[in-house]
């Protein structure tokens, strides 16, 4: 299994508080995909915001989070919304 910080736009605090949501590898964060995480980790630590989702996605399609595309981005941004 890949360590979570061998992935793109994962830092060693990201790493941790994916850890404490039940992600602990590369493979779990591919499978069960940004949004899930992300939805995961805004109910344990209320202050990640939208840019913690781009970079999980990021991290999935192997891509610098700034440099997602605009729809992908506007899809992401929607969502994280619909969490508020």
């Amino acid at each position: 299994m890949a360590e979570l910080t061998s992935m793109m736009n994962i830092g060693k605090e990201m790493a941790r508080k994916l850890t404490a949501v039940g992600i602990d590898s590369a493979e779990k964060l591919i499978a069960e995909g940004a949004e899930e995480v992300f939805q995961r980790l805004k109910e344990m630590y209320p202050q990640v915001c939208l840019v913690h989702l781009y970079a999980l996605e990021g991290a999935i399609s192997q891509t610098e989070f700034n440099n997602l595309s605009p729809a992908r981005k506007k899809t992401l941004k929607a969502f994280s919304d619909s969490l508020k």
